[in-house]
């Protein structure tokens, strides 16, 4: 019984952080998977044969049905893949509430305060621990194609990720999609327009 209830501390406290963060999986999750899987450790070692049983056979399949369990966190939105790290830090609970069901306490404890810790640090504000994120922008210019150079340099992209190119009452109209790493005010967008009079439209798009 003691294995349980440290197992459901040890959730509790990774789950809390991830509440903290308003992740897929909080306190609830973390918290059942970790007592679960020390609850099917304390089973396997005493429910079968007493100590001299084969806990190994019930622990490998404690990682793979916790590997199931992340795959249902994990989905793909927009061109990025979301609940990656929710899914591995459910795994890693997992194996915390295994250390817990086999009576290493000390263990457990140690792997929750650095999981906790990892955590808190990559996502500390620093450029070091942080993805560069992209912005989709659609715009829609008259060109005679010297101006496709003053677009990449107003928006610091080196190519066009998508380019229409249609003739319409003499003139040429490009319709080009950008990805950019500078996010770009709606203030901003007002300012580029009224500066440069052939951008006939520009289209921000939350994420690519």
């Amino acid at each position: 019984m003691v294995n349980v209830l440290v197992a459901v501390i040890l959730g509790f406290a990774i789950g809390y952080e991830r509440k903290l963060r308003y992740k897929e999986a909080g306190i609830r999750t973390h918290t059942i998977v970790c007592a679960g899987s020390a609850l099917m450790m304390v089973v396997s070692k005493y429910g079968f044969g007493g100590e001299q049983a084969d806990a190994a056979r019930v622990a490998a399949q404690i990682v793979a049905g916790v590997g199931f369990l992340g795959a249902g966190i994990i989905v793909y939105r927009k061109h990025e893949v979301h609940g990656l790290t929710t899914a591995a830090g459910v795994w890693a609970t997992a194996g915390v509430g295994m250390a817990a069901g086999a009576g290493l306490y000390i263990i457990a404890a140690g792997v929750t305060v650095i999981l906790i810790g990892v955590q808190c640090i990559f996502h500390i504000r620093c450029k070091f621990f942080q993805t560069k994120k992209y912005f989709q922008v659609k715009i829609c210019f008259v060109s005679d194609g010297s101006d496709n150079d003053t677009i990449k340099e107003l928006f610091q992209t080196d190519r066009f990720n998508r380019l229409i190119i249609e003739r319409k009452g003499g003139e040429t109209i490009y319709h080009a999609t950008l990805n950019t790493d500078k996010e770009y005010s709606s203030q901003r967008l007002g300012e580029i327009m009224a500066q440069y009079p052939f951008i006939r439209s520009i289209e921000r798009c939350d994420e690519t």
